[in-house]
């Protein structure tokens, strides 16, 4: 059959089809209600304005200025031939002082005058000042600086008078795409305002040693640090912290520390007692696709633990080594960076329900985080300037130390605290958080163990873990 023979048929069952479809519009269907119009009954509805959250807000957030005076040297003093002749000391006479300025913005959440900011906004500062939103400046103290999650508690003294603050919400309520408020002093120019909403929550990564921020597009730049990312019920849920830019300003990934460090922090500030980390004692890796599919879980997530600390808090719940931590309370995790930042935001000798992933499904647990022990003692000790290992300081490691070094916490041995530019053990290439897992190839458990092999003649081959790794260092 020819195409031109096709086409009359093809005419005759198009007119068929429309004729059906006009009897099928003119069967009535089903009543559709109009949805009801309101009319608007306030300003705030009308002009669809965020002035009343920022009105609440913006009087508790403040400008952080930082002040240190710094010696610099001529550069002729990196010359050897310059310091041959001259030594440490200037024919030009005495080294010039040049003023550090540090510029960043505060959160007031105590009457009192307790105010919170980022802790590298006042880092080495030697004169702190506070200005408040309508202008007045108050000299500050640093009451708290907390280095592991960049966050420092400054107190003002108002005598008696009372400050307004932003009430702490909770950062665990937040949803990706939910409308947020950063309020900050970005360059200086005075306090700004900028809205945007929550691109992803529990980034890691980005910087500090807990680290799960609240992604924004909110405009974020220098100056903005420690101000507010706030809610649109007013209340605080992180404090702005870092960008990502290749230039310098916003483009729109700004990253906020959760108010639930911010609260364990302001706690501890208020209380005067010592920030105590809680501690499960589980560290692991991320589940990947391929792990999932071994281990029958639906998806991947939650951490594969691989190392449980003897008579922590995870062994005492009954967690054990291939199990995967899929949860701690209610909040699902995703790499061990989530992990422990979960695990910071906990409170101490209080019961969490943990969801754990064993033989092919899915099981419920209680733990009772603790306070990272001390055990055992460190016993840090120098180590001279005669030996292998001259220049160098060593300790017992335990959780609270092996924390404070960025360490995992279930880490044991002998641990190299700090180095001496310039020493035989920094010749030896060795770092601050080294591990000296072996010498001459026998383990090293402790401190006295190590001194008192170190008495013994050379050559020194130490086994040594830095970043997951065991290599050797030999010493003659």
């Amino acid at each position: 059959m020819t195409i031109m023979q096709t086409r009359p048929r093809v005419a005759a069952m198009m007119s068929r089809i429309l004729v059906a479809a006009l009897l099928l519009l003119a069967v009535p269907g089903p009543a559709v209600e109009a949805q009801p119009r309101t009319v608007p009954t306030s300003r705030e509805a009308i002009h669809l304005s965020f002035a009343p959250i920022v009105k609440k807000a913006a009087p508790a957030v403040v400008n952080v200025y930082s002040r240190r005076v710094v010696q610099t040297r001529s550069p002729f003093f990196s010359d050897p031939i310059f310091r041959q002749f001259f030594g440490d000391r200037s024919p030009f006479g005495l080294p010039r002082q040049r003023v550090q300025q540090s510029l960043g913005s505060g959160v007031i959440l105590d009457p009192s005058g307790l105010i919170v900011t980022n802790r590298h906004v006042i880092e080495n500062a030697q004169e702190i000042t506070v200005v408040l939103n309508d202008r007045r400046e108050f000299a500050a103290k640093v009451v708290l600086a907390d280095a592991h999650i960049d966050l420092a508690v400054l107190k003002i003294d108002t005598h008696g008078e009372k400050l307004p603050v932003l009430p702490l919400g909770d950062s665990d309520q937040l949803e990706v795409g939910d409308l947020v408020l950063a309020i900050g002093d970005p360059f200086g120019v005075g306090q700004t305002v900028t809205s945007g909403i929550v691109s992803a929550l529990a980034r890691t990564g980005i910087g500090s040693d807990v680290s799960s921020y609240i992604q924004t597009d909110a405009a974020i730049n220098p100056g903005n640090s420690g101000g507010a990312l706030v809610d649109l019920d007013g209340k605080l849920v992180g404090i702005n912290t870092a960008i990502f830019s290749q230039s310098g300003g916003s483009v729109g990934i700004g990253f906020a520390i959760p108010t639930g460090l911010v609260r364990t922090v302001l706690q501890a500030a208020a209380t005067g007692a010592p920030i105590r980390r809680p501690w499960l004692g589980a560290t692991g890796q991320e589940v990947t696709a391929e792990i999932a599919a071994q281990l029958g879980l639906p998806h991947p997530g939650g951490v594969l633990v691989n190392t449980i600390a003897s008579a922590s808090p995870a062994a005492r719940a009954g967690i054990r080594m291939g199990d995967v931590i899929l949860a701690i309370d209610g909040h699902e995790l995703s790499d061990p960076e989530e992990l422990r930042f979960r695990v910071a935001t906990l409170p101490l000798d209080k019961p969490v329900r943990l969801a754990i992933w064993r033989d092919r499904q899915r099981r419920d647990t209680t733990a009772v985080p603790s306070a990272l022990p001390e055990t055992p003692p460190r016993d840090t000790t120098p180590l001279g300037t005669e030996g292998p290992l001259a220049g160098a300081t060593i300790a017992n490691l335990n959780p609270a130390q092996a924390d404070e070094l960025g360490l995992d916490t279930t880490l044991r041995g002998v641990v190299v605290t700090t180095v001496k530019d310039g020493t035989l053990a920094d010749r030896a290439g060795l770092q601050a958080g080294d591990i000296i897992a072996r010498l001459n190839r026998r383990p090293v458990d402790n401190v006295g163990e190590l001194a008192n092999a170190l008495q013994s003649h050379g050559p020194w081959t130490f086994g040594i873990k830095r970043g997951g790794q065991l290599f050797s260092v030999t010493v003659r």
